[in-house]
């Protein structure tokens, strides 16, 4: 098998599966295992995957983005700490932006909600999920509607959000690094982010160590625009201290 064939069906694979393990791999092309580490190098140095122990991970580009359902499945107690840590920096916002994807809806449910809030959110899940409690008053904002995400963007949600002013904003990116600051694949989910934090006066980053160091097609935001990166316990201390140099407070939860 001709090396660009066997590059093509390892992507493949990390981006069907979310992920791919470098002994399997080897079985599966009958290859020795180093040729598979091999190729993974290349495939890290073209920005494709990020490398792990054992494997790989897809990175997400313009031309790949994991879909809600992959992401509810993916990494969920490390982004069940991530959110209640990220939640107990509510302080006395009354008015909080939640951002598209699995763990801003997260972060919008360990909410306390004995005081009232008013949630502003693109995301369908979480405005479901949130409308349930009587002290929440749920803004859905309108748009076109992503299939991927079940999230709207577009000019009708960057509209609505111009004419709004947030206390805080919980947001997430496809990927977070120091060089690129905040990314993610489609310039129409990036125009809304932006717009958010634009208009919030406190603002929150909230993902799992995975995104660090990764950079996607759009960028919407920089590191120095945060109050603080709330992550997992799988960003090494030395690597969360690089990020507070650049100013927010960084919580490992």
């Amino acid at each position: 098998m001709r090396a660009e064939e066997r590059k093509r069906r390892i992507l493949a694979r990390a981006r069907a599966d979310g992920r791919v393990d470098v002994v399997e791999m080897a079985q599966e092309l009958r290859v020795a295992p180093e040729t598979v580490r091999r190729d993974l190098r290349v495939l890290d140095e073209h920005g494709l995957v990020r490398r792990t122990h054992g494997g790989a991970i897809p990175v997400e580009s313009a031309g790949f983005e994991t879909g809600l359902r992959f992401r509810a499945g993916s990494h969920v107690p490390e982004k069940r700490r991530i959110a209640k840590a990220a939640a107990e920096r509510l302080d006395d916002a009354e008015t909080v932006f939640i951002d598209e994807g699995y763990t801003p809806q997260l972060v919008a449910e360990a909410l306390p909600t004995t005081n009232p809030l008013t949630i502003i959110t693109a995301s369908l899940p979480t405005a479901a999920a949130m409308s349930e409690h009587p002290s929440c008053t749920v803004l859905l904002l309108g748009g076109r509607v992503r299939g991927h995400t079940l999230a709207t963007v577009d000019h009708w949600t960057t509209r609505m959000l111009g004419e709004m002013v947030i206390d805080l904003a919980y947001i997430g990116a496809n990927g977070i690094s120091r060089e690129h600051g905040l990314t993610t694949p489609d310039p129409a989910v990036g125009a809304v982010k932006s717009r958010a934090l634009g208009a919030s006066r406190r603002k929150i980053f909230v993902g799992t160590h995975t995104k660090f160091g990764v950079s996607s097609f759009h960028r919407f935001a920089e590191v120095s625009d945060l109050e603080a990166v709330v992550t997992d316990s799988g960003l090494t201390a030395h690597e969360a201290h690089r990020y507070t140099l650049l100013g927010p407070k960084v919580i490992r939860a």
